[in-house]
């Protein structure tokens, strides 16, 4: 099977840095975010999309 180095690297860095959280989801997402305030780029936040509720179908139904 053929390995992309750029690919093994970045798993190893994502690997190394969930290690020191004991692998925790919750405490992983605060530090991401507190490295994402820390840092210089601009962050940008989009709304939530409206759900659209449709119509129920009346195919199939029998009057």
């Amino acid at each position: 099977m053929w390995n992309d180095p750029i690919v093994e690297e970045v798993r190893a860095a994502r690997n190394a840095h969930a290690k020191k959280f004991n692998y925790d989801l919750r405490s992983i997402a605060t530090d991401l975010k507190k490295q994402q305030t820390k840092g210089k780029r601009k962050v940008v936040t989009l709304l939530p999309k409206k759900v659209v509720v449709l119509p129920k179908s009346k195919v199939g139904k029998e009057n």
